[in-house]
């Protein structure tokens, strides 16, 4: 069986936020920690922390809109198995532009928006709104 940590992190923010839970804790990994910055940047939780620790793990706070939580869907897009490659014109408006879309581009992590604005398409690892 092949494991994917992304879908993993997606899985643990979507449960934890079905538990109410105001953390939730996620082995760390570069790629993750860069998706939990965007998901910072673009208001979807509240706080990112990396805990040094044996094995390291990210800390990510959720955030609430009264009992709503920030993020309604959280959703894998490009799997191991099955890829997903866009070019920059073909990337999705989540939402009509209310959501985001995380792509890994040559040029590292970023949304949907800012990958457009640069011209580069790339791997689409999730669709947040």
């Amino acid at each position: 069986m092949m494991t994917d940590p992304i879908a993993d992190m997606l899985t643990r923010i979507r449960n934890a936020q079905m538990a109410r839970k105001d953390r939730v804790e996620i082995p760390l990994s570069k790629t993750k920690e860069a998706i939990a910055h965007i998901l910072l940047e673009e208001g979807y939780i509240e706080g990112v922390e990396k805990k040094e620790a044996k094995p390291a793990v990210l800390l990510l706070t959720l955030k609430y809109y009264g009992k709503r939580p920030a993020i309604q869907s959280i959703k894998r897009e490009s799997a191991p198995g099955h890829r997903k490659y866009q070019k920059a014109k073909e990337l999705p408006n989540v939402l009509n532009g209310y959501g985001i879309a995380i792509v890994s581009t040559s040029y590292g992590i970023m949304t949907n928006k800012m990958a457009r604005e640069k011209g580069i398409g790339g791997e689409l690892l999730c669709s947040v709104f």
